[in-house]
């Protein structure tokens, strides 16, 4: 991760710490790197959430490339996959999404998508930090040269047609609750389900611009699942403010996670013979419940660290068709190259119609085990984590639990901390063994 980049883009609280001077400036650099650095006009294509602050991130980026010579293609308040979908077969140079995902209002973000539809590569990155850091110059365009904006809401709706393609059924007679979460899905989500048949239930599509992930989608899910039950749907969904994440409801009120997807799916996958190495992939944040589950129907699973950028690389390089996140980052490889929280949905009524099941029926074989988390502050992370006799407290636990449960202990990417993790039987065990560790950390002199 760079000074200002994280794996999720430049994020940061609008004009604190993610300025409009920022947006400019990487506006400025992609429009030359990519255009006169290439002796050629450069063409990138913009989307945001619904947040305010995305008006003014979407002008400063445009200003940027503009003065570099690009030309900015504006497709409007629009969801994260779809800018990297139109990115990778509208053949632009590069893609980029103003949001800050599932944060508030206030909080704003720059992804860059290179001509794959894939995050920008940490090189390019590095790069745009050195311009923005001073460390070099680059030169303005003059007369013909400048660039200019187009209107390319064209972009969305070719998303639209791309989505309701993806679906081999027709969804007549389902009742579907969609939560937008008053961001980038508003004017998609039932766009989609509506095209296919769907009797839809909007709730959270009034976007302000200050309320995009308030007390809604799918960090508030509890919401869709009262609206689920209390209007007798037969499922539900609930996305984040950029769309790129799907958390689900069965018809019981029941929360179907990323976990879950990965279950219903890589089984449906397997069964039809198209799930590549019999593998998903996961990280090291899934549930033991998910894998005990696939181990009983034969599916195996690789395990990446946390953050949907370490599944997509694992894809990359091993071929596997389908990985994500507990928290709803479902990669779909053949179809798209980032998380879609849409297509997720798709695919999941996919599976309920094909195999004529409720989705109680298909989340059911999952069976969550207890888990705790403690956040330890310490004086160094490498020293915490190496020390011989911490080592020494998580091999034990580890034995212990043998096939019952599991210990993750493992460095903050963001914080001075350890997390401890225990997932076993009861909740009184994770937090016998979880409390057991810790006890070692602050023995051994570690905590901050």
């Amino acid at each position: 991760m760079g000074k200002y980049f994280g794996t999720d883009g430049f994020r940061g609280e609008a004009n604190k710490n993610l300025t409009f001077e920022h947006a400019i400036q990487v506006g400025r650099f992609l429009g030359w790197y990519y255009g006169a650095n290439q002796r050629k006009k450069a063409k990138v294509v913009i989307g945001k959430d619904t947040r305010r602050s995305s008006y003014m991130f979407e002008y400063a980026l445009c200003t940027g490339l503009m003065a570099s010579g690009a030309d900015a293609y504006i497709m409007h308040v629009t969801t994260t996959p779809s800018v990297a979908y139109i990115t990778r077969v509208d053949d632009f140079d590069c893609g980029i999404m103003i949001s800050a995902s599932h944060n508030p209002y206030y909080d704003n973000g720059i992804k860059l998508f290179n001509v794959n539809g894939e995050k920008m590569d940490e090189e390019t990155i590095l790069m745009i930090e050195d311009y923005i850091d001073g460390k070099m110059e680059l030169p303005i365009a003059e007369r013909e040269n400048i660039g200019r904006t187009v209107d390319f809401s064209a972009g969305r709706n070719r998303y639209i047609g791309h989505l309701i393609s993806m679906s081999k059924y027709s969804f007549k007679g389902k009742k579907v609750g969609l939560d937008c979460a008053n961001g980038s899905s508003w004017q998609i989500a039932k766009s989609v389900f509506d095209a296919l048949g769907a009797k839809t239930y909007v709730m959270n599509a009034e976007p302000n611009g200050y309320n995009i992930n308030t007390n809604c989608g799918s960090t508030h899910i509890e919401h869709l699942q009262k609206f689920v039950v209390d209007n007798g749907l037969d499922v539900g969904f609930a996305y984040d403010g950029d769309a790129d994440r799907c958390l689900g409801v069965d018809e019981q009120g029941n929360i179907v996670t990323g976990d879950h997807v990965l279950y219903i799916y890589g089984l449906y996958m397997k069964e039809r013979g198209q799930l590549v190495n019999n593998k998903v992939v996961t990280t090291v944040m899934s549930n033991f419940g998910l894998y005990k589950a696939l181990d009983k129907v034969g599916v195996e699973y690789d395990k990446t660290k946390v953050g949907d950028k370490y599944v997509y690389e694992n894809m990359v390089e091993t071929g596997n068709r389908l990985g994500g996140e507990q928290s709803g980052h479902t990669i779909f490889l053949k179809y798209e190259t980032t998380g879609d929280g849409i297509l997720t949905s798709l695919k999941l009524m996919e599976v309920m119609i094909a195999k004529e099941k409720k989705m109680s029926e298909l989340a059911a074989p999952v069976v969550f085990y207890p888990q705790v988390l403690k956040n330890v502050r310490v004086k160094s992370k490498p020293e915490a984590q190496n020390d011989p006799d911490v080592q020494n407290a998580v091999n034990a636990v580890a034995e212990a639990l043998g096939d019952t449960g599991r210990i993750l202990v493992r460095e903050s990417g963001t914080e001075p901390v350890i997390r401890v993790m225990v997932e076993a039987e009861t909740d009184e065990l994770c937090e016998q063994y979880v409390d057991s560790v810790i006890k070692v950390i602050e023995e051994k002199g570690h905590r901050a």
